[in-house]
């Protein structure tokens, strides 16, 4: 149970260094074309369903500038169990700035507001901060709010239809990452669902709903301040 959580919350902060559900880039991406090997085997297999993941997950990409959803998280043991369910809401915004809010069973507040990383773990009474660089330039988060080509960091590897979803599978390019693997599934244009397995082959699966595409949403969403008598980790709050 610790290594799976000890998983988890590397994994969580991935989806925040998210970690993001939930772009390198929302307004610049390309997704990686049919001379991928792994995207060429997909479609091969299934031609309809891999055209149409890759092209929901281009559209997404480029047209996609913010983003809300609320979030159920749950992380499974080696066994398959689930070992806990996490709940909270998360919102993203073009370029590199994200919140996600965990709200049950205990609170966490990871920010990143385009230069640095806040993580507040509010059990612990410890507040976290990193730079936003390369490694968590490969993070799940910095896929869904980043800057920069979707291949600069992550490779298609696999596009299909299952569960009445379109699904995406990308890996990252760096060997610094907490996880293996990305999974998205989208229904039409939003994202629903995110899959990821972490380098022990643990599984973090997120559903998504009430989602809201390009919001407004105000610069303070993304603007984190340490609160009095908190330890601060890794620079000034």
């Amino acid at each position: 149970m610790d290594s799976v959580k000890c998983s988890r919350r590397r994994l969580r902060v991935s989806i925040e260094p998210l970690a993001a559900v939930l772009a390198l880039a929302f307004a610049h991406v390309v997704a990686a074309q049919p001379a991928d090997a792994g995207a060429n085997a997909a479609v091969a297999q299934a031609p309809d369903a891999g055209a149409r993941g890759l092209a929901t997950l281009d559209a997404f990409l480029s047209g996609v500038h913010t983003f809300t959803a609320d979030f159920i998280q749950e992380t499974y043991g080696a066994d398959g169990r689930v070992v806990e369910t996490d709940t909270g809401t998360l919102a993203l915004a073009r370029p590199n700035r994200f919140r996600w809010s965990q709200t049950a069973p205990s609170e966490l507040v990871v920010v990143a507001d385009g230069t640095k990383l806040w993580t507040y773990d509010v059990e612990l009474a410890q507040v976290t901060v990193a730079p936003l660089d390369d490694t968590v330039a490969s993070s799940p988060a910095m896929l869904l709010s980043g800057g920069r080509d979707v291949r600069d960091g992550f490779e298609v590897v696999q596009t299909d239809a299952r569960d009445g979803l379109d699904w995406v599978k990308l890996v990252p390019k760096t060997g610094a990452s907490d996880f293996a693997s990305m999974s998205i599934g989208f229904d039409g244009k939003s994202p629903r669902r995110l899959e990821l397995v972490d380098n022990l082959n643990h599984v973090i699966r997120i559903a998504l709903a009430n989602v809201a595409v390009n919001p407004e949403l105000a610069d303070a969403v993304f603007e984190f301040k340490a609160p009095a008598g908190v330890d601060v980790i890794g620079g000034k709050g």
